[in-house]
């Protein structure tokens, strides 16, 4: 079956006001999952609290994975066990090279599995760092500018998918991937998502808009409505919500729990 990230029953609360009320959601390697839902209903607080930020206080509820509760766990320890969040809004960091930051990251997992590993030799990790950019189809110089200084909105999120294709996770979450693209950036992006979906990776795309499931497909979609998954199916849901929005599956649910 393969690794799994299973969420039960999980209430998280931000500054005491409860968003999260009662998710449940299972992730294997080897499938595409969408999650979608109105702007507002907890969407990126899953995704915040999978990876766990500080902020995000889970009250209820557990995060499985590899037969271990991650709550409670820091992100460095989530991201050595093999989860991956790609951000909503990348942060820029001047001074260190998107190819140092992808080595660093790469050089810590290793010394997680063994505390004497050395760490990758620089021409070693240069041959993986342009094998994986060829795959993407992103020129090679790309990996010698500062992490996401004066990068357009596409370029950030590349450099996501490219740190996502390093360091090789079994789960990856991609929290609205999609936002602030225009079409072509959007392509590139979902070619990169493509090119790396496989037996190997699970992953989970979280998105307000049915369009980067033009491009992605996954098997299973799921909605989001006033903090838990109401509704879950095959690409056809997607298709659905394009179609109507989503006032029928409110009616469906009778929502009547303000969204979060």
């Amino acid at each position: 079956m393969g690794t799994a990230l299973e969420v039960r029953d999980l209430h998280v609360s931000v500054e005491g006001k409860p968003i999260l009320k009662g998710v449940n959601l299972v992730v294997r390697q080897g499938e595409v999952h969408a999650l979608m839902g109105p702007n507002g209903t907890g969407k990126s607080t899953l995704a915040n609290t999978l990876m766990g930020h500080p902020n995000y206080e889970v009250t209820h509820g557990e995060i499985l994975f590899k037969g271990k509760d991650l709550v409670g766990m820091g992100p460095d320890e989530r991201s050595r066990l093999g989860l991956f969040l790609a951000f909503q809004y990348p942060v820029a960091i001047p001074g260190v090279s998107l190819a140092n930051f992808l080595r660093a990251a790469l050089n810590a997992r290793r010394r997680a599995s063994d505390s004497t590993d050395k760490g990758m030799p620089i021409p070693e990790f240069r041959k993986l760092l342009k094998q994986k950019m060829d795959v993407l189809k992103m020129p090679h110089e790309f990996a010698g500018r500062y992490l996401n200084e004066g990068f357009s909105g596409g370029e950030k999120k590349r450099a996501e998918i490219l740190q996502l294709a390093t360091l090789e996770p079994e789960i990856a979450v991609l929290d609205e991937t999609d936002s602030g693209l225009d079409i072509d950036a959007l392509r590139i992006v979902a070619s990169g998502v493509n090119d790396l979906a496989g037996p190997e990776l699970g992953v989970l795309i979280i998105t307000h808009y049915q369009r980067i499931l033009n491009y992605v497909k996954p098997q299973f979609v799921h909605i989001m409505l006033g903090g838990r998954v109401v509704e879950s199916g095959g690409p056809e849901l997607a298709e659905h919500l394009e179609e109507h929005g989503y006032d029928w599956i409110r009616e469906k649910v009778g929502e009547t729990v303000a969204e979060a």
